[in-house]
């Protein structure tokens, strides 16, 4: 039976696809190649940017919705006031980390985001143990000091904490945790998620626009098609990467989930030439050490429920 909430038919349980692969590559490589984009807009300011990537996402997630026809779970949404709550609080979540993101990269701190997304997995196991109560393994429990370490390694380095990359940590990890409580769909989700936000980023770009400070222009600059470009470079990977979710095994996603940070990573250095000093070559390989355990042990404990 067809997903309504696809583009294509998902897999069949805990089985990949060649779709699915597709997919899960295309949103990683547009995520990991999103910053050479958001350095090109490093002289608006990151609220401004936010502001347009909430705006410009409304269509496309729209379009998408009603094409797969899905409207209907849109409008039960408005009519659960559980679901709004919750809707507002991934909606707070994914701003924070979108604002802290563009900043990063506009400041010359794309490592740290780097950094930030690395850590992230490691972070859902955190919040796992803590407050859903799951057990870690002897394996998560090194992954996580480990992490641990890596972040120590820089804070002592540099005499303050890597706000940015825990920032952007903190906020995906609470937001991947809060989405679970979302009784919709991802796509649905993404939605209800921009309409919330859609006042306050109306709110704003009116006071710009009255103020003379929006770099948005009617009269369609290169900085005007830039902010509507930011509605494609923001919807179209997450609508991807959805559609990919529902085609992978969950373990096929824990491992190419580190392909967006990677290239981060590259771009980092290689493209923008980031400083990549003594107490970020010993922090990186103990995260991709860390990384490694945690990976290794994730797909021994899912082959081992699978054979059990």
């Amino acid at each position: 039976m067809r997903n309504p909430d696809s583009l294509t038919p998902p897999a069949k349980a805990n089985e990949d696809t060649g779709s699915g692969l597709a997919f899960a590559l295309t949103a990683y490589g547009l995520w990991g190649f999103l910053p050479l984009y958001m350095k090109m807009l490093s002289h608006i300011s990151p609220a401004e940017v936010v502001v347009h990537r909430i705006l410009w996402s409304l269509p496309i997630a729209a379009v998408v919705l009603i094409v797969l026809r899905r409207t209907k779970d849109l409008r039960e949404a408005f009519k659960s006031p559980r679901t709004l709550i919750m809707g507002c609080v991934t909606a707070a979540l994914i701003s924070v980390n979108w604002g802290i993101y563009v900043w990063a990269i506009a400041s010359g701190h794309t490592l740290d985001a780097a950094l930030g997304y690395y850590i992230n997995p490691l972070f859902n196991v955190f919040l796992g143990a803590v407050i859903l109560g799951e057990r870690l393994s002897r394996a998560q429990l090194i992954a996580l000091a480990l992490a641990a370490s890596a972040v120590l390694v820089l804070t002592l380095d540099a005499g303050r904490i890597p706000w940015a990359a825990l920032g952007l940590t903190l906020s995906w990890g609470f937001y991947a945790l809060a989405k679970k409580s979302l009784p919709i769909g991802p796509n649905q989700g993404f939605l209800l998620e921009i309409l919330i936000l859609l006042i306050p980023a109306l709110g704003y770009f009116a006071y710009l626009t009255a103020t003379g400070a929006s770099h948005f222009s009617f009269s369609f600059t290169r900085d005007t098609w830039l902010l509507i470009g930011c509605g494609l470079v923001t919807a179209v990977p997450l609508l991807i990467y959805a559609n990919a979710a529902k085609r992978l095994r969950l373990s096929t996603i824990g491992v190419l989930q580190y392909v967006a940070p990677t290239m981060i990573f590259l771009v980092a250095v290689f493209v923008f030439d980031e400083p990549f000093g003594r107490a970020r070559m010993i922090a990186f390989p103990l995260i991709w050490l860390a990384l490694v355990i945690y990976t290794t042990s994730m797909l021994r404990q899912m082959r081992a429920s699978k054979v059990g």
